[in-house]
């Protein structure tokens, strides 16, 4: 009997816990019977057919380590029908009966688009951001959360030796989980995130720093995901409303890199396992999300949907919270 081919690629962003994955994920192939084959560079990798097989020795040592060994990036032409039939024709030069697809919103698109050709696919959200609608967590959101708030935490010391007022932009183009869990973290005076973009926002951040400074806080701080339109403004508003000394940072990639905390080495394990278990049972085209804290599949073209009841919670903890 010929034994099943795997493949897995990283795609879009990278994430702190794409290596952790990818090590189970061969792990618990090995034990299967099945043989793993890595893309490398995402899907550009596999119109180009980079692709190598993966061991046990292979994976060695990569738990702790933050990016992606099988490196990552965003593929244009994978998003032609022409790019799709070129990375098809790898897999089958390969092989490989199934495509394990690690990243975001844009590369689970991608696998859906795939699979549609006849190659079956499992998708696993990785992603700083947590945008995955159908999922509670994504693998790198931990790790990102940690980074922000460690780097805020040291920044804000010079914030508070001056009196100033600091406005700290995260990740999150489209969602505002990142900046809500930081901004809880850090006691933060106000968030500000695209999902709630508007005059409404920018008033209750005025009447926090206004009230914090009042009673005579010093080095107050604001956060800001980068897709809040108007985030431009702020720093001028701020200093013109509160009359306070604005200085803003942006962390940028600096949230992306490090090494993964556990939370994210466990979990990005436990899916990638999963990913194996769902191959064994034959349920393919599946993802692996998080509903209710444990781990469960859901259709690959129900990924992308919102899950019921997904609500923001910590937005309204941060009214309570930030007063």
């Amino acid at each position: 009997m010929q034994k099943k081919k795997v493949g897995v690629l990283t795609s879009g962003g990278d994430a702190p816990g794409m290596n952790a994955a990818i090590r189970a994920i061969v792990r618990s192939a090995e034990l299967e019977g099945y043989e793993v084959y890595g893309v490398e560079r995402g899907y550009q990798g596999l119109i180009d057919g980079e692709i190598k097989r993966l061991t046990s020795l292979s994976v060695t040592d990569i738990i702790h380590k933050g990016g992606t060994f099988l490196y990552s990036g965003r593929c244009e032409e994978f998003r032609t029908p022409e790019g799709r039939l070129k990375a098809k024709a790898s897999c089958q030069k390969f092989g490989i009966d199934v495509l394990i697809v690690l990243g975001g919103d844009g590369s689970l698109e991608g696998a859906i688009k795939f699979s549609k050709l006849g190659i079956p696919c499992i998708g696993l959200p990785v992603t700083v951001d947590n945008d995955v609608v159908s999922s509670e967590y994504s693998i790198g959101f931990d790790s990102a959360i940690n980074t922000a708030t460690e780097m805020i935490d040291k920044i804000r010391d010079t914030a508070r030796s001056h009196g100033r007022c600091l406005i700290v932009e995260v990740m999150g183009r489209d969602s505002g989980n990142l900046a809500l869990s930081v901004a809880v973290a850090c006691g933060a005076a106000a968030v500000l995130i695209p999902e709630i973009d508007g005059a409404s926002s920018e008033e209750i951040l005025i009447d926090n720093i206004l009230g914090r400074k009042n009673i005579g806080m010093h080095g107050l701080l604001v956060v800001v995901s980068e897709g809040y339109k108007n985030k431009h403004r702020i720093s001028d508003l701020i200093a013109k409303k509160v009359g306070c000394d604005v200085r803003t940072s942006v962390l940028g990639y600096v949230q992306r890199g490090g090494s993964p905390t556990a939370k994210d080495r466990v979990v990005a394990s436990q899916m990638g396992e999963f990913a194996i278990r769902l191959i064994k049972k034959g349920k393919l085209n599946r993802a692996a999300v998080v509903i209710g804290g444990n781990i469960v599949d859901v259709e690959l073209d129900e990924v992308l949907r919102p899950r019921e009841g997904n609500t923001m919670d910590l937005y309204g903890l941060m009214n309570i919270v930030s007063k």
